[in-house]
């Protein structure tokens, strides 16, 4: 049998350092204490972009202002199998906070790899590490 399939959105925000913004699972949630790229479920009426700006909202306290999609991806789990969307948020108003009281931190993309990211978070590491460098290598020429 076929684990249910979840679609959710996750986003890379950076700060002004070049760190990308990670959270805690909170306890008594699935995977409770490890950490991944803020986001959440896409509900059946929404887009992608809608679930974004309001998972967003509710998790952070931030509105998104600009933002594109950049990766698509899926990992099976054994109870589920999630297809997770990527956000680059180049644009954003407010503080991001834990308003639910989960933890924050921001990450050095080379840093990552040192995080307890969930599974399916894993590869959007490779992805960061790609966009950083070519950033670096464009700010350098």
């Amino acid at each position: 049998m076929t684990p249910p399939t979840i679609r959710v959105v996750a986003a890379a925000l950076f700060d002004s350092e070049g760190r990308v913004l990670i959270a805690q699972r909170l306890p008594g949630k699935h995977m409770a204490g490890r950490w991944e790229f803020p986001g959440g479920k896409i509900d059946a009426h929404e887009t992608g972009r809608d679930a974004l700006q309001r998972e967003l909202h509710e998790e952070l306290g931030i509105d998104v202002l600009e933002a594109a999609r950049v990766l698509e991806l899926t990992h099976d789990y054994p109870e589920r199998r999630v297809h997770l969307s990527l956000w680059y948020v180049t644009r954003y108003r407010g503080d991001p906070h834990g308003r639910d009281g989960q933890a924050l931190k921001w990450v050095a993309p080379a840093q990552l790899a040192n995080q307890d990211l969930l599974e399916a978070d894993q590869p959007i590491t490779e992805w960061l590490l790609q966009a950083t460098a070519d950033a670096r290598q464009r700010r350098d020429r």
